[in-house]
């Protein structure tokens, strides 16, 4: 399951930035099981919104996934991951002066289910649900759901390329982000992989790393992530819709302490970003682009 990778919303359904740390496995045997755990944090600084007012934000996000190796053609995974995001607002005058959400957690449950054919072959679907809404609300009307559908083939041992789709639907809206899945690895040191999983949020990106040894990688990406949440009724959009979309360009320098444990510090840049609120009956929707927004992300993974 490559989901076993740090998913704290570089956009996805709760947290508007977050920095997945790239966990290429290495295969497994048949009958083999993987568990995998991570913990990460993120922070966007105060970034200025076109439309007057400016936000920041910090997220949180915990996972927990099991991988198992039935035979030599089909692995099968399930996980679950909990996100908690808080955005502060100073004067938010692109909102009519008030904060149109703070809080929003995304509790999520997925599957994979992947089929190897041939040794050259690779067939995988992985379905999610997830409930993405600011507190107060709980699941009623904030669900995202849909599969990620991806085939791949190895053209030679350092290269393995592919297409894949991700549907989803999205609180009230059904969603389809195309990608391209890439595992290039263009020298003993050099690789270019797709740093995200794709799934609601969007696409998987691309990141160009460099191995400096056994424990350093330094590398740097971006990608497009776009989320929606449903708000909550006290606010001045009661039981309407918020969204975050940008596209955000990273760094990161990632050390492996052993086999299996890792620590990724993050650099970004959210660019391209706007944020915006729709009322319940969608008569009213509000919205502004915003500055280029900068963060810093922190994410333990370990895999045992």
């Amino acid at each position: 399951m490559t989901r076993h990778l740090s998913r704290l919303k570089l956009a996805s359904a709760a947290a508007g930035l977050a920095f997945a740390a790239t966990a290429h496995s290495q295969p497994m045997q048949p009958g083999q099981t993987v568990t995998s755990f991570g913990l990460s944090g993120v922070n966007q600084f105060k970034t200025d919104m076109d439309a007057g007012g400016s936000f920041d934000w910090y997220g949180v996000n915990a996972r927990l996934g099991v991988n198992r190796q039935f035979s030599a053609d089909w692995m099968a995974g399930a996980s679950v991951s909990y996100e908690y995001e808080h955005w502060s607002w100073s004067d938010a005058s692109a909102f009519g002066g008030q904060a149109p959400w703070e809080g929003i957690s995304t509790p999520q449950l997925g599957l994979d289910f992947v089929y190897t054919p041939t040794s050259d072959w690779r067939l995988s679907v992985s379905p999610s649900v997830e409930w993405a809404a600011e507190t107060g609300v709980g699941t009623s009307g904030a669900s995202t759901y849909g599969a990620v559908l991806l085939a791949a083939r190895t053209f030679s041992p350092g290269l393995t390329l592919g297409l894949g789709a991700g549907v989803f639907r999205q609180i009230d809206e059904t969603k389809v982000f195309p990608f391209i899945s890439v595992n290039w690895q263009i020298t003993e040191k050099v690789a270019l992989r797709n740093p995200l999983p794709a799934g609601p949020a969007g696409g998987a990106g691309l990141e160009l790393t460099y191995k400096v040894d056994d424990q350093w990688t330094v590398g740097a990406g971006g990608a497009y992530r776009s989320y929606r949440f449903r708000l909550n009724n006290s606010g001045p959009y009661a039981g309407g819709i918020g969204q975050n979309r940008f596209i955000p360009v990273f760094a990161r320098v990632s050390y492996q302490f052993m086999p299996g444990t890792r620590i990724d510090l993050y650099g970004m840049a959210a660019t391209g970003g706007n944020v915006q609120a729709q009322s319940a009956d969608g008569s009213q929707t509000v919205n502004s682009d915003y500055s280029t927004g900068f963060g810093l992300g922190l994410n333990l993974s370990h895999r045992f």
